[in-house]
């Protein structure tokens, strides 16, 4: 009686699938090739999810990097029209920035033009800003190499270089260059105007687009080169909420009056950002191939557990075990080494993306290499970049691969015959 009193309080506290499953995971006694096969896929599974998740994060910092060096002399929207449109700039500058969400408005003139010294010319986008409000919009003011941007006095011609465009063009401070804009007549012939300006500074943001191909002025200056009666092209805007540019740069617009056309950092960079997202998918597919691996390895450590333990399972079926539950034996076996691989993996990626600023260096200190070598790369350093919903969906997705893993072999167990097993027993 007390035996039989004793058995329903254990398997009240003990589901026996899971019980089973549990010991035979905790199990000394299973042969050597199938630990050290369910250690491989423990490993292979950790070493998939941590490669996942670092990948990730460092691609994100890259992302991150390159939005800001976009962004640090583009704005997070611009509101264009004609130039009779725009000429109580102040008025509507002041506007925008009443606006919700708005931290800063600056009026502006883009133009082509070609810039030349000497026997160079070079192709260039010629701005025209305000220096009091430019900061607001952009960072131009840090990005500066030499010159500031109140060396900007209007109508006496001066500009400020990229230092590419500088290097380019030989340009040093001092130096005086030819600017060439290109203007259709009354009777659409094409009429240049040429003017010359003072280089009076320098500015390095980092990214070819800006360093090789900007050369800024005053508005003023630049409104009188480009026939504008001394209204700008332009309002550029920027967002608390870079994200929300693009769904509140319409609202400003209708704000002021409409009859705007509206861009955003979204629209006018869509190229770099489309290459950064088809990267980032690819490198996960790649590295999930990984885990896809080391599933594969549970499905071949399970099918050898369920064809040394077909004794047991032969006897559990004759005392009544239903299929249902040796499935759940070996489900729980196969989940397990799932849980464990993708914990251990996500606590090993989280420390290398956390640390990547540490690791690096001490990897190229060790090995005597530079990773990002300054006089190749505008960015020296590996950025990093955790972003917990990737991290989740990592962690589900190769939950989910691992447990796919253990129906075939928990299937295959559940259909061992009882009679066919112990005929020799």
């Amino acid at each position: 009686m007390g035996l039989a009193a004793a058995t329903p309080v254990t398997l009240m506290f003990h589901p026996l699938p899971l019980y089973i499953g549990l010991r035979y995971v905790r199990t000394r006694k299973q042969g050597f090739f199938v630990s050290f096969i369910s250690w491989v896929s423990v490993l292979g599974i950790a070493i998939g999810v941590a490669a996942l998740i670092t990948v990730l994060s460092v691609m994100n910092g890259f992302e991150g990097e390159l939005r800001g060096r976009l962004l640090s002399l583009a704005s997070h929207a611009t509101l264009s029209g004609p130039p009779g449109r725009l000429r109580h700039w102040p008025t509507l500058v002041a506007r925008a920035r009443e606006q919700p969400g708005v931290v800063g408005a600056a009026p502006f003139v883009d133009m082509q033009a070609m810039i030349g010294r000497g026997q160079t010319l070079n192709g260039a986008i010629l701005r025209g800003v305000d220096p009091a409000l430019e900061p607001a919009v952009s960072s131009v003011g840090e990005a500066m190499v030499q010159g500031t941007l109140a060396d900007l006095v209007p109508g006496e011609r001066r500009m400020l270089l990229g230092a590419g465009l500088a290097w380019s063009l030989d340009a040093r401070i001092g130096d005086e260059l030819t600017v060439l804009v290109p203007r259709i007549g009354d009777a659409a012939d094409v009429k240049p105007r040429i003017q010359n300006y003072t280089v009076v500074g320098i500015f390095e943001v980092g990214l070819q687009e800006h360093d090789n191909g900007l050369a800024i002025v005053h508005l003023a200056d630049a409104a009188a080169l480009a026939g504008t009666e001394g209204a700008p092209t332009g309002i550029r805007l920027k967002f608390a909420d870079i994200f929300a540019a693009p769904a509140m740069a319409p609202e400003v617009a209708e704000a002021l009056g409409g009859g705007f056309e509206i861009s955003d950092w979204s629209r006018e960079n869509a190229s770099y950002f489309r290459a950064v997202r088809i990267e980032k998918t690819m490198m996960s597919l790649i590295l999930m191939l990984i885990v896809a691996v080391a599933a594969f390895n549970i499905v071949a450590a399970l099918v050898m557990v369920v064809n040394e333990k077909r004794n047991d399972i032969a006897i559990l079926r004759t005392v009544g075990l239903a299929p249902r539950g040796v499935v759940g034996i070996f489900l729980t076996q196969g989940v397990l080494i799932g849980w464990f691989g993708t914990l251990a993996g996500i606590a090993l990626g989280l420390t290398l993306a956390f640390n990547v600023d540490t690791i690096v260096p001490g990897l190229e200190s060790a090995f005597g290499v530079r990773v990002m070598d300054p006089s190749v790369y505008y960015i020296t350093e590996i950025p990093s970049e955790i972003r917990w919903e990737q991290v989740a969906i990592v962690a589900a997705i190769a939950f989910v691969l691992t447990t796919l893993a253990t129906i075939y072999p928990a299937l295959r167990g559940a259909h061992t015959e009882p009679a066919e097993a112990l005929r020799y027993e």
